[in-house]
């Protein structure tokens, strides 16, 4: 079975056709997906911004920072991954499939959680040595700065997805 087909199944469910053709439902989703998506790149900039030396969170430890946020993070994440689910089954075929906004934003998701995986593995190993440091390892803050770069892509593509 071809992906085309796996998404016209989907937006023919019941659910897909259910949430599609609810007068409120649809924007109800939606509406909270934003809000998750608030949640999560607010978090997860603010623990970026650490990195850099900036934010309001500049004076704190970077582990406090980010295992004060991360629980929010990852609420987010949560929010998100449901929402766009629902989202996905509700317009798969004729409106997602068919757009380069959603398969970018796709792929910037998926470049943040390599970025993040990578960063946790390497430099964020060390935090000890440097977690109270004005001035982060340039590994952290090239994470940090390419976190930022590419949640902020992933937000104007999402917003594509609506024109393209």
């Amino acid at each position: 079975m071809s992906l085309l087909a796996v998404c016209q199944w989907l937006e023919h469910s019941a659910l897909g056709i259910g949430i599609r053709d609810s007068d409120w439902i649809f924007y109800f989703i939606e509406s909270i997906h934003v809000f998750g998506i608030v949640l999560m790149v607010g978090t997860v900039a603010s623990v970026d911004l650490r990195l850099l030396g900036m934010g309001i969170f500049r004076q704190q430890p970077v582990s406090k920072v980010a295992g004060q946020l991360l629980p929010l993070t990852w609420i987010g994440f949560a929010i998100q991954l449901v929402t766009g689910s629902f989202l996905l089954i509700s317009e798969a075929a004729t409106k997602l499939y068919v757009s380069p906004s959603f398969w970018i934003k796709m792929g910037l998701i998926i470049l943040a959680g390599v970025n993040m995986t990578i960063f946790h593995f390497t430099v964020y190993r060390n935090v000890t040595k440097w977690d109270s440091a004005p001035i982060t390892p340039v590994g952290a803050r090239a994470a940090a700065w390419i976190s930022l770069t590419v949640w902020t892509a992933v937000v104007f593509a999402g917003r594509g997805i609506a024109y393209y």
